[in-house]
C-alpha cells in the first residue's frame, strides 16, 4: 500500500485530493471521496456563506471522514467565507487565485490545515513563509484557471525549493499519474476532471458527456493575450467565440472578463453545450467512462503500486 506523509497528517487513507471546482465539488461530491479514502474538498466559488453553510452541512450528514474547502480568493465573499470555515473549524483549506496570507493566522489559529494551489516557485515559497502544511504545484495540464508550467517542470521545481510537502495537480487521472507525481517529489496527487465524471457527481451530464467524449486535443486555453485571466476548457462554440474576440483588434482585458460571466454554470448547471464554458483538463482525452468515486480512487492507487513495484525492470 502507498504510504504517502500527507495521509498520517490528514488521517486519509490515500493520497490523493478531489479538486475544488467550482459549480461542480459539492458537498456530496467532497463526502463520497472522503468516504472512499481520499480528500474531498467543496468549492466556495464566488457563492455567499448560506451555500457554503449548505455544503458542509450535507457533507458532515453523508460522511465522519475529514474534508476540505476551496477558497477561491477572488471572491466577493471571501472575507465571510474565510470566517465560516474558522468558524465551522473545517480539517482542509485549499486556496486559488491568489495569496489566502491574510486569513492564514485566522485559520491555523481555528485548527484548519492550509495548503494552497500555487502555480511558481516564488509562490510556494511565500505560502511556506506564511505558515502553510503544504502546497499543490498545479500545472497547466489542467482545467480551469492555469499558469504557465507543465506539472512535470513545476513539481520538481518546487520540491527543491520548499521544505514543505508539495501536492501535483495537474493531467493525473490514474494510476500512472499518480506514480509518475510520486517519482517527480510529490507526497499526493489532486485530480479534477477525472471526479466530475464520477456517479456520485451532480453536474449536468451533458458536462459528463463532453468530457467522456473528448480526445487528446480537445481543450484549448482563452485568456492568454492579457495576464491572468487564462483559461483550459473543452472546444465549443462558446470558446470559438470567445478566442475570435480576444484576438481581435478591438479587444480589451474587461470585454474578455465579461464574456466569462456566468459561461461555467451554463455548462455545470443548464447544460448548455453552445453557451457554456467546460472547463476540463488535458486529460479528458483519457477518461472514457463514468465510474463511482471508489472505483476511480482504488484503480489509481493500485496501478500506482503496481507501476512501482515493478520499477525495478528498468534497473539492471
Amino acid at each position: 500500500m502507498i504510504n504517502s506523509p500527507i495521509c498520517e497528517a490528514l488521517h486519509i487513507t490515500y493520497p490523493v485530493f478531489q479538486g475544488g471546482m467550482a459549480w461542480i465539488a459539492d458537498g456530496k461530491l467532497a463526502a463520497a471521496v472522503s468516504n472512499a479514502g481520499g480528500l474531498g474538498i467543496i468549492s466556495a466559488m464566488n457563492a455567499g456563506t448560506d451555500y457554503l453553510k449548505e455544503q458542509i452541512a450535507i457533507a458532515r450528514s453523508l460522511t465522519d471522514k475529514p474534508f476540505g474547502v476551496n477558497v477561491m480568493l477572488m471572491s466577493p465573499h471571501v472575507d465571510e467565507v474565510a470566517k465560516v470555515i474558522a468558524d465551522e473549524k473545517i480539517a482542509v483549506v485549499t486556496t486559488g487565485a491568489g495569496s489566502p496570507a491574510k486569513y492564514m493566522p485566522m485559520w491555523l489559529e481555528a485548527g484548519v490545515t492550509v495548503i494552497p494551489v500555487i502555480a511558481s516557485i516564488a509562490m510556494a515559497k511565500k505560502m511556506e513563509k506564511s505558515g502553510a502544511f503544504a502546497v499543490i504545484a498545479e500545472g497547466q495540464e489542467s482545467g480551469g484557471h492555469i499558469g504557465e508550467l507543465t506539472t512535470m517542470t513545476l513539481v520538481p521545481q518546487v520540491k527543491d525549493a520548499v521544505d514543505i510537502p508539495v501536492i501535483a495537480a495537474g493531467g493525473i487521472a490514474d494510476g500512472r499519474g499518480l506514480a509518475a507525481a510520486l517519482m517527480l517529489g510529490a507526497c499526493g496527487v489532486q485530480a479534477g476532471t477525472v471526479f466530475l465524471t464520477a456517479k456520485e457527481c451532480n453536474v449536468h451530464q451533458n458536462y459528463k458527456d463532453m468530457v467522456l467524449k473528448a480526445k487528446d486535443i480537445s481543450t484549448v486555453t482563452t485568456g492568454r493575450r492579457f495576464a491572468g485571466s487564462t483559461c483550459r476548457c473543452i472546444k465549443n462554440n462558446f470558446s470559438r467565440e470567445f478566442l475570435k474576440y480576444e484576438y481581435s483588434p478591438e479587444a480589451t482585458a474587461e470585454g474578455v472578463g465579461e464574456l466569462g460571466v456566468g459561461a461555467l454554470r451554463k455548462a455545470a448547471v443548464d447544460g448548455d453545450t453552445k453557451e457554456g464554458c467546460f472547463l476540463a483538463g488535458q486529460i479528458s482525452g483519457l477518461i472514457d467512462k463514468e465510474l463511482p468515486v471508489k472505483d476511480i480512487i482504488e484503480n489509481m492507487v493500485s496501478g500506482a503500486e503496481t507501476l512501482l513495484k515493478g520499477a525495478d525492470k528498468w534497473v539492471k
